[in-house]
């Protein structure tokens, strides 16, 4: 027979699977570069996105001349403008009243006062913008009080009408301030809650104070009656007085003399009205020019004549005393202050100088948004919306000039962000964040200071329980365990964290933080006591005979550590009751608070445990595929050599699979770091700056997560809560940058073994 001879295979069909191969392989590299690539875009594009939201925070002010016009040459005293940059309010000296347009200058309307005939106008005072009072002091002593008010309606459906008038708050008639009749040389006063106060210098020198609450007739709201009370407080005759200010909710007042002395008094109650303190507010030969309330009426703004601008405010120490403390000051102008005009709702105000410029400033932040060369005659009065975008002025020549103005975010600065300030009531510079309050003159807090220290915090105590019983978790399961076990135990652990973690923070919240303070003792002692027993159980396991100890096969040891754990835990916990009313008088939370040791329900402690299991299978999972897939010959090799099995762990295992454990002990913190619902649902919540584990903090992910929803779009509050959403992005970048670099360096270092 002669041997069969195969046929040759078809080249062209070769040829064609070589082909299809080659293409499969082209689709598959260029879909996983495509896709690489997607994911590089996006981020790229998140950060683009963040970045910019975020830039308008950092933006200055800016200030443009829109128009200008004439109005009659006089002695002006105050302007105001309406919140829709409309209609203006210009009050003389001489008790004439002129609503203007604000744009144009064409009359609307021109009110006559009520005033004496036997008397002239000596005194002007402004109160708050708020209320929009205004009161003349008269040559016999009294004072006449009046308030502006611009109504708005919508006649026509659609276009805006508004309609200025003046009111009087109580009756066209006016107050006698001082009794002996005196003209009333300086004069301050406010009005809010239907009580109005008026403080005035008398020609003669007394400081007088009159009160006057209102009595509303219910059945006829036209009718009121007036309750009145004088009293006078005690000046130093030495000293000129230069300037009375009070605040709007008429509790304190303001004496600056013209020795650049400021004398604080409490004028809550006349029979309590004292000095609180008298400070010198600048050095010699500097004299304060202009002083002004800022928004809420707590600090005073004094400017000097060497164009140094100060912000003061009282203090409380210890003893509850007041003191007035020069808080910040601002350097940028140079001439001498001649007006400054505060915003309506933040704590804001622009200065002009007696050379004409304009500067724009924040207190909170500390902030200088600009300094600019405005207006020729620096004799003028200006007045800002109160939304602050709009600025007018008006000198006596009658020149006008109408601002679009510009200053979006003047709150935010590197300062007001990361370093301590001292905010308005408090006793010191602190780290606050409290971004919402319902006052509308409210001190916005918005430090990222505490809300970082509070996601480290959170990510620091989850890492420590998390990283040891993970790693060693990996490693007796990788390398010690039996594979039947391993079968269990391993996917059993993986499958942790599939559990949302919407679940675990309710149980965190509601199950686990009352267990914890209702058995705190034993909680504390389980931490304690559980790798003690551990030890202990292993260390007699290697005293028992041989014979018991080869009844168990290879690598099913960990199982006889089960029920001692389990009867620990149940110990520890019955022993906790007991143990609390022998140490702790029955109640170990308040124990801690009597020595200085703050408890919450909700805290660290409940974070660190619940967010550790939650960060447990990942770190978990990763290093113990980086032991497990260690080349066998390695391990084989070092054995063969003599080395035991902990010696080869320890000096080849480990180091070989260091770069993986790196990776999960980084993509762990990663998890850590962003966690939110644990964060938000186990914590109070409470941004404060402490490293004790017993007390709560406030994350940046629970923070966007509670209050991104109530911000209003665009304004600084939503800004900020992206800025701190830029902080995660890049803090979580920077991160996982260096762990791959030092991943790569372990790779590259034990490559060789």
């Amino acid at each position: 027979m002669s041997d069969s001879i195969l046929p040759a295979p078809d080249s062209s069909v070769a040829r064609r699977r070589r082909h299809y191969r080659q293409l499969k392989d082209r689709l598959a590299k260029w879909m996983v570069t495509s896709g690489g690539l997607m994911v590089i875009v996006a981020i790229v594009l998140i950060f683009f996105y963040l970045l910019y939201v975020v830039i308008p925070l950092f933006g200055g002010a800016d200030v443009r001349s829109e128009q200008q016009f004439t109005q009659p040459a006089d002695n002006y005293s105050h302007l105001t403008l309406d919140e829709y940059n409309e209609v203006a309010l210009s009050l003389t000296m001489n008790g004439e009243l002129r609503f203007f347009d604000a744009h144009s200058g064409a009359l609307l309307q021109s009110p006559e006062l009520p005033l004496p005939e036997n008397a002239t106008i000596v005194s002007f005072a402004a109160g708050s913008q708020h209320t929009g009072v205004f009161s003349y002091g008269f040559s016999d002593g009294q004072a006449l009080l009046f308030q502006e008010a611009f109504n708005i309606s919508y006649p026509e459906g659609t276009t805006r009408l508004i309609s200025p008038e003046i009111r009087y708050p109580l009756g066209d008639t006016p107050v006698s301030v001082d009794p002996a009749g005196q003209a009333l040389s300086i004069l301050t006063a406010q009005y809010a809650d239907d009580m109005a106060t008026f403080a005035a210098l008398t020609a003669d020198g007394r400081l007088v104070l009159t009160r006057v609450k209102k009595a509303v007739n219910f059945l006829d709201e036209t009718q009121f009656d007036l309750d009145t009370e004088q009293w006078m407080l005690a000046t130093d005759s030495s000293a000129p007085v230069a300037d009375l200010k009070m605040d709007v909710d008429q509790r304190e007042l303001y004496v600056i003399y013209e020795n650049g002395d400021i004398a604080f008094f409490d004028i809550q109650r006349q029979e309590q009205s004292r000095l609180v303190d008298r400070v010198n507010a600048v050095p010699e030969g500097v004299k304060v020019t202009a002083t002004e309330f800022l928004a809420g009426g707590i600090s005073l703004i004094v400017g000097r004549s060497d164009g140094q601008i100060d912000q003061w405010f009282p203090v409380r120490d210890d003893d509850n005393q007041y003191s007035l403390k020069r808080i910040r000051s601002f350097h940028e102008q140079q001439a001498a202050i001649h007006k400054i005009e505060v915003e309506q709702s933040r704590k804001g105000f622009m200065a002009l100088d007696a050379d004409g410029r304009l500067g724009v400033y924040h207190t909170t932040a500390h902030r200088t948004l600009l300094v600019m060369d405005a207006l020729d005659n620096a004799d003028a009065v200006i007045a800002i919306s109160p939304r602050a975008n709009g600025l007018l002025s008006l000198d006596r020549s009658g020149s006008a000039r109408f601002f679009e103005v510009d200053n979006e975010h003047p709150e935010i600065s590197w300062h007001s962000l990361w370093e301590k300030v001292w905010y308005e009531s408090r006793s010191e510079p602190e780290y606050l964040w409290q971004s919402t309050s319902a006052s509308n003159d409210f001190e916005p807090k918005l430090s990222l200071t505490p809300l970082t220290f509070g996601t480290l915090k959170a990510a620091f105590y989850a890492m420590v329980v998390a990283i040891p019983l993970a790693i060693m978790g990996a490693i007796y399961t990788a390398y010690f365990m039996s594979s039947r076990m391993r079968g269990v135990v391993k996917p059993t652990i993986e499958i942790m964290e599939a559990l949302p973690t919407v679940i675990l923070g309710f149980l965190a919240g509601l199950w686990l933080a009352p267990l914890i303070e209702n058995n705190l003792p034993g909680a504390l002692s389980i931490v304690l006591f559980m790798p003690l027993v551990m030890l202990l159980v292993a260390w007699l396991w290697t005293r028992l005979p041989k014979r018991f100890r080869h009844a168990i096969p290879a690598g099913w040891e960990a199982a006889i550590l089960i029920p001692f754990i389990l009867l620990t835990g149940y110990v520890c916990l019955q022993m906790s009751v007991p143990v609390e009313q022998f140490l702790f008088a029955g109640d170990m939370p308040r124990w801690l608070e009597s020595v200085g040791i703050g408890y919450d329900q909700r805290n660290s402690f409940v974070v660190g445990l619940m967010m550790g299991f939650a960060v447990i299978p990942t770190i978990f999972s990763i290093t113990e595929d980086a032991i497990f897939n260690v080349p066998k010959q390695l391990t084989i090799g070092s054995l063969a050599l003599g080395a035991t099995p902990w010696q080869t762990m320890m000096r080849v295992v480990l180091l070989t699979a260091s770069p993986g454990i790196f990776s999960a002990v980084m993509i762990g913190l990663g998890r850590a770091v962003g966690e939110t619902m644990i964060v938000l649902m186990a914590t109070g919540n409470t941004p404060i700056m402490d490293f004790n584990i017993f007390e709560g903090f406030r994350a940046l992910s629970a923070n966007i997560a509670v209050e991104m929803p109530e911000s209003e779009v665009g304004s600084t509050h939503f800004r900020v809560l992206f800025l701190a959403a830029l902080v995660l992005f890049v803090a979580t970048f920077i991160f996982n940058t260096l762990a791959e670099l030092v991943r790569q360096r372990l790779r590259k270092k034990y490559s060789s073994l």
